[in-house]
C-alpha cells in the first residue's frame, strides 16, 4: 500500500460563474500523487493552482470529474462529509499561518483535536499539543502568543496543528511566502524531514528555489498540467547546519 496512489484526478474540472460569464479555473486536470511524494505544484498567479488546491483539500468540489482520496470518491460528498474527511486525513499550512492571537502556541496546535472525534481528555491534548511542537523544534515555546514569536517559530506552530491529527497528506499553500530567505530554508528543512517519515505533502509555491526541495516539481498554465516532472537533485540546502 505504501507505494499505493494517495490522491487520483480524473479530468477534473471547476468553473465559476460570476453573473452571466462562465470563467475556466481548472481544465481537465488528471494526476496521481502515491503515498509518501513531496510535490509541488507551480504556475503563475490565475494558473489554476490554487483551485487545484482547494480541491486537493477537499475545500471545494470539481464542476466535473472525480477526486479519489485513498480509493474513495470525494467528488460528490457534501459540506460535512468534506469537512470530517479534512479533519481526519488533512492537514493545512497557510502563508500567513491563520494563528488565533489570542491563544498560546499549545493551544493553536491544538485546535483540530478540539473539533476531531477524538474526544481526548485535556491533559491528552496537551501531551500531543506539545508532541507536535516538539517536533518542529518549539520546545520552551509552548505558552507563547503569536505576538511573542517571529514569523518563523508562528509558521512552526502552523506546522504543529497540521499534524496534530496525524494526516495522510500536508498541503501547504506558499508556505515560505511571507519569511526571509533563511527562515525559509530552516521551514523547508521540516517539511524534507516529515516527507522522510512517510507523510505526503503538496505544496502551491511560485518560487523555482522552494521548489527544489521536493522531488516532483507540477507546472500549471491555464488551469491545466503544462509539465510534470521529477526534480533531478533535491535541494540539500536544508541539510546543512544554520550559523
Amino acid at each position: 500500500m505504501k507505494n499505493g496512489a494517495l490522491v487520483r484526478l480524473i479530468d477534473v474540472h471547476k468553473v465559476y460563474h460570476t453573473g452571466e460569464m462562465e470563467v475556466p479555473a481548472v481544465c481537465g486536470v488528471s494526476l496521481e500523487i502515491k503515498r509518501g511524494e513531496f510535490v509541488a505544484l507551480m504556475g503563475a498567479s490565475g494558473s489554476g493552482k490554487s483551485t487545484l488546491m482547494n480541491i486537493l483539500g477537499c475545500l471545494d468540489r470539481p464542476t466535473s470529474g472525480h477526486y479519489f482520496l485513498e480509493d474513495a470518491d470525494v467528488s460528490g460528498l457534501d459540506r460535512d462529509q468534506l469537512a470530517d474527511i479534512r479533519n481526519r486525513k488533512i492537514g493545512f499550512v497557510f502563508q500567513n499561518f491563520n494563528l488565533l492571537p489570542r491563544t498560546s502556541a499549545r493551544e493553536n496546535a491544538e485546535l483540530p483535536l478540539v473539533y476531531s472525534a477524538q474526544h481526548l481528555s485535556h491533559a491528552e491534548l496537551r501531551e500531543k499539543a506539545d508532541r507536535v511542537l516538539s517536533s518542529v523544534g518549539l520546545v520552551g515555546r509552548e505558552d507563547h502568543h503569536p505576538s511573542q514569536l517571529s514569523g518563523g517559530q508562528q509558521q512552526r506552530v502552523a506546522i504543529a496543528r497540521a499534524l496534530i491529527n496525524d494526516p495522510e497528506m500536508l498541503l501547504a499553500d506558499e508556505p515560505t511566502g511571507n519569511l526571509d530567505s533563511r527562515t525559509s530554508v530552516e521551514i523547508m528543512a521540516i517539511f524534507q524531514q516529515l516527507n522522510e517519515r512517510g507523510i505526503t505533502i503538496i505544496m502551491v509555491t511560485h518560487e523555482q528555489d522552494i521548489a527544489a526541495y521536493a522531488q516532483r516539481n507540477v507546472m500549471m498554465r491555464d488551469g491545466m498540467i503544462l509539465d510534470d516532472h521529477a526534480v533531478s537533485q533535491r535541494s540539500d540546502a536544508a541539510r546543512q547546519p544554520q550559523q
